[in-house]
């Protein structure tokens, strides 16, 4: 699984030369009036791959798919374009009064694409699949872990949750083992979609190429290693969509695509893990095409701590000490990340609680390092950084190498890495890190607005996320008590921030910047909302492209 970047969800510009910011009218657009919602489509580039790794909810593996899922699919709930959940598959809930116990009532006349009626049988049948052994689902036990009996259907000694009950066609109940205050967002992330089991039965692995479930798209054509094309759900329990086509081509260059979009062969491109090219930023900056608005993903160093030299927190710091993130954001990257200390990403919720972050001191690096037992009589030995081949890290990549160098004297070999074979090489690192990485540059993207998120699904020592296996007790008994914490959203974020100081404190992660999320728009697509969770659609029948 690629675990940096959720889903996310989880994931723009015909200028001729991009000299004057004019705003082009759609291709193919009469001067006489509208075109028909059905006869327009979308051209929406899916960048950093050459295919999807999966359209299964259950198993997303990375932010691209999720990006592709979330036109597909859906769950009992969703985010607006606040970033608040609302009814999906599920037109409301309440909650008991202990908190545990969600109770939704499943939305009247809800279908699949096929036209066969949605059930809450078949949202306890989706979710039951994604815990079960055999689904392999990376994140669906850890992040259902709190469903009572949840664990016993991810071990394989039941087949259901005792959890999650069906009271009858239209109510579901999910009943949690403690107070989970985040559970309702997380419920927002693809995991807990309802799929067609009779279609996967049928079908079997090569279920995905006709994917279909309650989503506004079902897959009208996989052209594998190509692109993705999305027809109208006709089922659709919004209504009719805007678009008549969405299509995904897959571009592993962020570069490539902005030269498409500027040639008029893409309306959408940018996204949180590939947003357009920070050296375009000022060729864009003024256009109307142009949307930016911070990005809830932070892009970070990751350690192997199962590997000398990198099980030794005085070398994490003195590498975390001598990279001047300053210099990376508004010089390397032309100032369009945000250089960070920490791994909550600026304005996410919990991020208003300050830390004290690993300051630039290249002097104070070098004692780390020789607290270490390391420098100039006992130089460390080469390490290897890894990297996925995307966007700007090449540059990113570089300059840390150029840093260490230069203030440390460490000599890093490079390796880029084709995305697909560096996400699998992280699942290596937390399946047999004996055999994984040495340390990597990586990124992080909400999955859904929590802290837990971050704090909790990517640090605690038991979490599939903790791809370097870090392990710290205090900060473990800080997370998971935040995690079910029953007091003031204020006082539960305060525990993660004491968490998050820990992990700064001994480079669970090194931080580097928080990314833009710049995305080019054309000026004729409507409907499309910029967040810092990604490109949301708050109503499909607002929505509107290029003619056909």
């Amino acid at each position: 699984m690629q675990k940096y970047l959720k889903i996310m969800l989880t994931s723009l510009l015909t200028v001729g030369i991009l000299a004057a910011c004019t705003v082009a009218p759609a291709p193919g657009a009469a001067s006489g009036g509208p075109v028909g919602a059905t006869s327009q489509k979308l051209l929406w580039s899916v960048e950093g791959v050459n295919e999807l790794p999966g359209l299964d909810p259950a198993n997303p593996q990375n932010a691209q798919s999720v990006l592709a899922i979330n036109l597909i699919f859906g769950g009992l709930v969703k985010l607006d374009a606040q970033l608040n959940v609302v009814p999906d598959g599920a037109e409301k809930w309440s909650v008991s009064e202990d908190g545990k116990t969600y109770t939704f009532t499943i939305r009247s006349g809800l279908k699949f694409a096929d036209g066969a009626a949605v059930t809450a049988q078949d949202f306890a049948d989706s979710i039951n699949r994604a815990l079960q052994p055999e689904t392999a689902s990376y994140g669906a036990s850890f992040q259902l872990q709190h469903v009572v009996g949840a664990a016993d259907v991810a071990s394989g000694a039941a087949a259901e949750a005792s959890g999650i009950q069906v009271v009858d066609d239209q109510t579901l109940a999910i009943t949690t083992d403690e107070t989970v205050p985040y559970f309702l967002a997380q419920l927002t992330y693809p995991v807990t979609f309802v799929v067609p089991l009779k279609l996967i039965e049928e079908q079997g692995d090569s279920w995905t190429d006709q994917a279909y479930g309650t989503g506004p798209f079902r897959v009208k054509e996989w052209q594998h290693n190509q692109k993705l094309i999305l027809e109208p759900n006709p089922n659709y329990w919004a209504g009719a969509v805007g678009v008549g086509e969405i299509e995904l081509p897959f571009i592993q260059d962020s570069e490539t695509a902005y030269q498409l979009y500027r040639t008029g062969d893409l309306d959408i491109m940018g996204s949180q893990q590939n947003p357009v090219p920070s050296a375009r930023i000022p060729e864009v900056s003024s256009s109307p095409d142009f949307h930016n608005v911070a990005s809830f993903a932070v892009r970070y160093v990751g350690f192997n701590n199962k590997k000398a030299p990198f099980d030794n927190e005085n070398v994490r710091r003195a590498l975390a000490m001598s990279v001047d993130k300053v210099t990376l954001a508004q010089r390397v990257l032309n100032g369009a990340v945000g250089a960070t200390d920490r791994i909550l990403p600026a304005g996410f919720p919990g991020s208003q609680y300050p830390v004290q972050g690993l300051a630039f001191d290249a002097e104070a690096a070098k004692a780390e390092l020789a607290k270490a037992g390391y420098g100039p009589d006992n130089p460390l030995p080469q390490v290897t950084l890894s990297y996925g081949v995307e966007g700007d890290n090449e540059r990113v990549a570089t300059f840390l190498q150029q840093q260490w160098k230069e203030n440390l004297g460490i000599d890093v070999v490079l390796q880029p890495l084709e995305l697909a074979t560096f996400s699998k090489n992280l699942d290596t690192t937390y399946l047999t890190p004996e055999d994984g990485l040495e340390f990597y540059l990586s990124i992080w993207g909400a999955d859904y607005p929590d802290p837990q998120n971050f704090i909790s699904q990517q640090l605690r020592s038991d979490s599939p996320n903790n791809n370097g296996h870090w392990e710290n007790a205090q900060f473990d008994e800080l997370a998971m008590q935040a995690d079910t914490f029953t007091g003031s959203a204020q006082d539960r974020f305060q525990l993660y921030n004491q968490a998050e100081q820990i992990a700064i404190d001994s480079v669970g992660w090194l931080p580097l910047f928080t990314p833009s999320f710049s995305v080019l728009i054309k000026p004729y697509v409507s409907g499309v909302v910029p967040t810092g969770q990604g490109l949301i659609i708050p109503d499909w029948s607002a929505v509107r492209g290029r003619p056909q």
